[in-house]
């Protein structure tokens, strides 16, 4: 039988549009959604810290992230280094405290939000497609290494959302970014935190990745 007793569960980058979804989507779970200015995943004490003063966690949704798109030959190092410190090495960070604590639980779940980026990279996403790829390897990887441990580790890729987060994006690549989804519509916000909701209460599936829009990839 099915437990659905509460989930104790954190959702970093807790200002988004994405964040604010996943935490409607549990309404009867204990869910912590912190933004930048009392998680600052970026901060190897901070995270330390606050994931350090968790009596349990059941369940962590990676959420964290920002873009700084431009050619490569325009991006500044330090854009890159921003990108890559807020949505990978944030990710690692993240990852390793919840871990510690999941361990002597014995059980938790690990919700990495990646992006069809980090699959097919676009012109103008170089850093942010390289760190959204590399969640890819880092949740196998977890999910390898904990798995005997009961805990699981997933992807979940949620499409495009028209959030704030993709407010700068103009309206000739939002036709043609529409155009690759057969459904010819992007997935909504609240769609994608229903998915994950239910994903979070996936007792025996890790290492996988999920893709919750209709653009397909040709299939070898």
């Amino acid at each position: 039988m099915a437990d659905f007793s509460p989930l104790h569960i954190v959702v970093t980058g807790g200002a988004g549009g994405l964040a604010r979804a996943i935490v409607t989507a549990l309404p009867g779970d204990v869910v912590h959604a912190p933004p930048r200015t009392e998680l600052d995943v970026r901060d190897e004490a901070q995270v330390d810290a606050y994931f350090g003063k968790l009596e349990r966690l059941d369940v962590l949704v990676v959420n964290a992230g920002l873009t700084r798109d431009a050619a490569l030959a325009n991006l500044s190092m330090a854009d890159i280094d921003e990108v890559l410190a807020v949505n990978l090495r944030g990710a690692f960070l993240c990852v390793r405290a919840a871990v510690r604590l999941m361990i002597k639980q014995r059980s938790g779940h690990v919700l990495l939000i990646g992006s069809r980026s980090g699959k097919n990279g676009p012109r103008g996403q170089t850093a942010y497609a390289a760190a959204k790829a590399g969640l890819v390897g880092l949740g196998q990887s977890v999910a390898k290494e904990y798995g005997g441990r009961n805990i699981r580790c997933n992807v979940v890729l949620p499409g495009f959302l028209e959030t704030r987060f993709t407010a700068h994006v103009t309206k000739k690549r939002l036709a043609e970014i529409r155009e690759d989804h057969v459904l010819g519509r992007f997935n909504t916000a609240e769609n994608a935190g229903r998915a994950i909701a239910f994903l979070a209460r996936l007792d025996h599936v890790s290492g996988q990745v999920f893709t919750l829009d209709s653009r397909i990839d040709r299939q070898l």
